[in-house]
């Protein structure tokens, strides 16, 4: 039976991938509140951030995951001065997800760095589009999708990824949720599949708690198509896992040479917000400091 049969027959797309991103860490490194501040950015704070001449930096998460996944980098980030949010992701679509955050962006006084891990890079190219505060995007272990390309088509461009299968429920446990359309539904990881493929270089223990605090993604995400894309006119940086078994390493590489991004490559997973924040963090601050 080939894809396009299975995909009518199962009614939920088949693409889908560890989407991002995922973020995807949850809860996964512990961290001291007073340091780790994900709440909207205050205006007073985010003036104080531009007085020092240092631009807000606002880190959007991916699927199974929420703000705390960025708890390593945020803790690296403020101890250099940074004044740093992690909103919320809704994870419901690209556009939906998208407009949602360029609301949220446009309480942000002053520059902005905006980054995105894995389905988060879908989200920040779109929300990104138009507005002048934005002065980098950086994309770790993230989509970086052109005009017209959705986060499955991006993950199926090469070989490699954990969760293109021809049969979802072997990777994912599909959920309904109020409001649904016909055929979609919450897409969760299997453990299996978080332990092979998508925080293989995690201990047990956070991979445990991935497991149990993940956020679904809207299966019918993933084969959401992006707007124009962001990266046009802003300049970009990437950073790449070359253990990520979600987004392979070539089709991620292969889609920031069309973004014109400058790459770091890290020997990670998809999880490197987790496992490596040092080089994350560092990553951030090369583009904040450019820009």
């Amino acid at each position: 039976m080939n894809r396009r049969s299975l995909y009518r027959r199962t009614r939920t797309p088949l693409a889908v991938l560890a989407t991002a991103s995922v973020g995807a860490a949850l809860l996964v490194t512990a961290v001291d509140p007073a340091s780790a501040s994900t709440s909207p950015g205050s205006s007073a704070s985010a003036t104080r951030s531009a007085a020092a001449g240092k631009p807000t930096v606002v880190l959007v998460h991916g699927a199974w995951a929420d703000g705390s996944s960025w708890n390593g980098v945020i803790t690296r980030l403020r101890s250099r001065g940074y004044h740093v949010v992690a909103p919320p992701n809704p994870l419901r679509g690209v556009s939906s997800d998208a407009a949602y955050l360029a609301d949220y962006l446009r309480t942000i006084q002053g520059p902005v760095v905006l980054v995105g891990h894995s389905y988060g890079g879908m989200v920040i190219t779109n929300a990104a589009l138009g507005n002048t505060h934005v002065k980098a995007l950086v994309y770790i272990d993230a989509f970086i999708p052109a005009k017209g390309e959705s986060a499955g088509k991006i993950a199926a461009s090469e070989p490699g990824s954990g969760v293109i299968v021809q049969d979802p429920t072997t990777v994912f446990n599909l959920v309904p949720f109020p409001g649904a359309s016909d055929g979609d539904a919450d897409l969760y990881l299997k453990p299996q599949v978080v332990r092979s493929s998508f925080a293989q270089d995690l201990s047990a223990e956070q991979q445990n708690r991935i497991i149990a605090t993940q956020r679904p993604l809207a299966a019918s995400a993933v084969d959401q198509p992006s707007g124009d894309p962001a990266w046009k006119t802003i300049p970009s940086w990437a950073l790449i896992g070359r253990q990520d078994k979600i987004i392979p390493a070539a089709a991620q590489e292969a889609a920031a040479q069309v973004a014109h991004a400058k790459v770091t490559e890290i020997n990670s997973s998809h999880l490197s917000l987790v496992s490596h924040p040092g080089a994350v963090a560092r990553l951030i601050t090369t583009a904040a400091r450019a820009s």
